[in-house]
């Protein structure tokens, strides 16, 4: 948390990259201003909600059919053994880990999408808008398992149903959560933050 707070810290961004802040005159708002609010500005966090809800309605209608047409029936096979769809209720983390920490598990899934939504407050860069879309869709998915989903409220087990060969089964919103997270790897890696700075190590 405190790391995200320190990256979207930085007072307004200028377009240019490596450019100075011009200084506006007093009492007014230069045009292109990324201030809080501003065009820019609003785009981005636009961007950020549309992943997100786009992220979140096809991880819970997938879920649905998958609940409605699948459960308890024979895996489908998709390519022979390699690819399966079989319907499974997870009480972990992604892919089957941790199924003894099922509350602590949705905890971090709404620490996650408040820190997300406190990002969004100095979002400048389309990157990171999609990235932290994919990130809160996939959060709010597999958070709306935990709270509405059997056995009970904060401990419902998410439905996983993509069988890869020799590997864990998982859903939409955990492709998500991963995709935006490797996403946020590189634009890490090439140095540009949310703010939509450009710095060089």
């Amino acid at each position: 948390m405190a790391e995200a707070e320190r990256i979207i810290g930085t007072p307004d961004i200028p377009d240019a990259e490596g450019a100075e802040p011009q200084q506006p005159a007093e009492g007014s708002t230069p045009a292109g201003s990324d201030e809080p609010g501003s065009g820019r500005g609003r785009k981005k966090i636009l961007v950020l909600l549309g992943v997100a809800v786009l992220a979140y309605l096809l991880d819970l209608v997938s879920k649905m059919i998958v609940v409605a047409k699948l459960e308890h029936e024979e895996p489908i096979e998709i390519f022979g053994d390699w690819l399966k769809l079989d319907a499974i209720r997870n009480a972990g983390a992604a892919f089957g880990i941790g199924e003894a920490f099922t509350v602590i598990f949705t905890a971090i899934a709404a620490v996650v999408i408040i820190v997300i939504v406190r990002l969004a407050r100095k979002l400048y860069s389309l990157p990171w808008a999609i990235a932290l879309g994919m990130l809160l869709g996939g959060a709010l998915g597999n958070l709306t398992d935990r709270i509405f989903r059997a056995p009970g409220v904060f401990e419902g087990a998410v439905v996983d149903f993509i069988a890869p060969a020799h590997f864990a089964v998982f859903n939409l919103a955990d492709s998500a959560i991963v995709c935006g997270g490797i996403l946020i790897v590189i634009l890490s890696f090439k140095g540009l933050d949310p703010d939509g700075t450009v710095h060089k190590d």
